[in-house]
């Protein structure tokens, strides 16, 4: 029997995992195997030039004693961008998601109990099989789905991480294959990600080409939280009461350069309020309910190096329906100074917190601390649709009776 909340981010054999080829223009139905093994050509494409992609998805046990699988679709769609950037035969939407319930229904007996912390997750490879020594791609392909519990990616989970910034070697160039899942990317991060290891961090991957802006979080995307300052008419607003119901005192200046104060109350239909870059808020009443009349925006970085994470997509969506305003574009290592919070994001870690950033060619640090109140509530919000605990309002859980 496994011990489910000692597990870690490392394979674990299962029963069975599941397989389908193709071959001469055909797809073969997916069917369940024990054998763990591949049978491939030396000369298959997939060796000699790496032309394989793959995905990773969960399978949640809830609090009701089903079990959901999050964004399966999606991550199938994702697939097909990766295969056919490679030039490989896409899996089709429909057999990507056979294959996952039948590795599911096969393996079901190791999908982790609720509250432990732990779920199945399921990794999908697509291998071009097609024997060629010449540069070129090839045709014929083999799909597997691995099935294995895990635990947290990082040791410390939700407690937070140390990062340190990288300038020296980098995971994937623009325009090149970092949008796309493939092994390759994850191979180049290697010697990186051993080099921070060794000082006692994770590695932060800056751009390829300028090294001035944040790419990914070892293997992760990159969140950054930041507190807004509050305007109107370029005068930055008061404070608000509790429930969202008091005054607040609108500073205006006036013609003679004396204050003047004009009182609005946030009500119903709420005080039209702007941030400083004329951002119009969502309405006022429904996000504003601490003490601290403050805006959060959700950053994350827009590149052509960056691939584009499900979990990422999913927290930017809880974020806007949070009231925050959520930011996709290039992000300055020097801004992590104008952050209250920061964290990598992705399925296999969902959210970890980030403590602190060391930039070493700078020497300087940058502190974060324990979890704060913004991720902590993000984690929750996708951790409750996950296990259950909330309704599904996006239909992102498939559920498995």
């Amino acid at each position: 029997m496994l011990n489910w909340k000692e597990l870690t981010f490392h394979y674990t054999e299962t029963d069975y995992i599941v397989r389908a080829a193709y071959k001469n223009g055909v797809w073969e139905k997916p069917y369940a195997t024990r054998d763990k093994y591949m049978n491939i050509h030396v000369a298959a494409t997939g060796l000699q030039y790496g032309q394989e992609c793959f995905e990773g998805l969960k399978a949640f046990r809830g609090i009701d004693g089903k079990v959901r699988i999050f964004r399966m679709e999606e991550n199938a769609r994702r697939m097909q961008r990766s295969a056919e950037g490679l030039l490989m035969t896409p899996v089709p939407v429909e057999l990507f998601c056979e294959a996952i319930l039948l590795a599911l229904e096969k393996n079901m007996d190791f999908v982790p109990p609720y509250e432990t912390g732990a779920t199945l997750y399921f990794r999908p490879v697509l291998v071009a099989t097609t024997p060629e020594i010449s540069v070129g791609p090839g045709k014929d392909c083999e799909f597997i789905v691995i099935s294995t519990p895990i635990g947290p990616y990082f040791p410390n989970g939700f407690k937070g991480t140390p990062f340190i910034v990288n300038r020296h070697i980098d995971r994937s160039a623009p325009q090149g294959t970092g949008q796309w899942k493939v092994g390759g990317n994850y191979a180049a991060s290697f010697r990186a990600s051993e080099v921070a290891h060794a000082m006692g961090y994770e590695c932060m991957f800056t751009d390829a080409k300028t090294h001035k802006y944040i790419d990914e979080c070892t293997a992760s995307n990159f969140i950054g939280i930041k507190k807004c300052r509050m305007v109107q008419n370029g005068v930055e607003l008061g404070r608000i009461g509790q429930n969202g119901k008091d005054s607040v005192e609108l500073g205006r200046i006036g013609q003679n350069g004396k204050d003047s104060v004009e009182l609005g109350r946030i009500g119903q239909n709420g005080v039209e309020l702007y941030l400083e870059d004329e951002t119009t808020l969502h309405n006022s009443t429904q996000y504003y309910t601490t003490a601290e009349l403050s805006f959060y925006e959700y950053l994350t970085p827009r590149s052509s190096a960056i691939l584009p994470s499900i979990t990422n997509d999913s927290l930017m969506t809880l974020a806007r329906e949070m009231g925050m305003k959520v930011s996709r574009r290039k992000i300055r290592v020097e801004e992590l100074a104008e952050m209250s919070e920061a964290a990598a994001c992705g399925t296999a870690c969902v959210i970890s917190p980030i403590t602190k950033v060391f930039d070493p060619e700078n020497d300087v640090t940058y502190h974060f601390g324990e979890p704060g109140p913004v991720l902590t509530k993000l984690f929750h919000a996708l951790q409750d649709i996950q296990y259950g605990r909330v309704e599904d309002k996006h239909g992102w859980c498939k559920i498995i009776e």
